[in-house]
């Protein structure tokens, strides 16, 4: 199915609120609202500073291996369905989809090798940090997937949009939980759980997680 075809099945921006947040609390709603954005926000200055030198680095060790950019921007879909551009180092090699969009899979050939590190240790999504400023993501949510994906999953695996509730994150329980690997369905599954349980308890856990899977790699495709 192509990606209009999909589109007509289903359009978020014209769908009426796909979820409602029950049994979480007057606290939990104000740290939604409130406290996790001034969170996410100085969570990403910080970020941005600090991994500055790194990402210096790696963009000259991208250019120095493979011809092109070492960054580049792809559409995907966020908070209610709304389209936005996150920012990324570029792990593949050039022109990675000039035969249709793909999948990313384990052991994809169109990694480079400076791609697998920073797919690895996740650097090639510190750019996102920049992402999370403008408020488009968060820290911490649903992992952001392309419109293409989205509307064929969908199509697929009802409810699949749920989990455009809340804003996508550079990090989340799907991702720390269930890696590169992880199905559409069961992806869906973790991510209301962790909509349903969102409070900062959870996010800091997951943030501590995070050190630890990219520390030792795990989940890397």
């Amino acid at each position: 199915m192509t990606e209009e075809a999909i589109r007509k099945t289903y359009q978020p921006e014209a769908a009426e609120p796909i979820l409602v947040i029950s049994q979480t609390g007057y606290k939990q709603g104000l740290y939604i609202q409130y406290f996790k954005r001034v969170i996410d926000v100085f969570l990403a200055i910080v970020g941005l500073i600090l991994s500055l030198p790194i990402v210096a680095i790696f963009t000259v060790a991208i250019m120095i291996e493979t011809t092109g950019p070492a960054f580049y921007t792809q559409e995907r879909v966020g908070l209610m369905g709304r389209s936005f551009y996150v920012f990324k180092l570029r792990s593949m090699v050039k022109n990675a989809e000039e035969n249709g969009l793909q999948w990313a899979e384990k052991n994809d050939s169109r990694v480079t090798k400076v791609g697998a590190f920073i797919r690895k240790t996740r650097i090639d999504e510190l750019p996102q940090l920049w992402n999370v400023i403008k408020g488009e993501m968060s820290i911490v949510g649903p992992r952001p997937e392309r419109s293409y994906f989205t509307y064929q999953f969908n199509s697929e695996i009802p409810g699949f949009v749920n989990r455009l509730a809340v804003k996508p994150g550079l990090t989340g329980w799907a991702q720390i939980n269930g890696g590169y690997d992880i199905t559409p369905k069961q992806k869906l599954e973790l991510d209301m759980q962790y909509i349903d349980r969102l409070s900062l308890r959870l996010d800091l856990l997951i943030l501590l997680k995070t050190v630890r899977v990219v520390i030792t790699g795990e989940g890397a495709r």
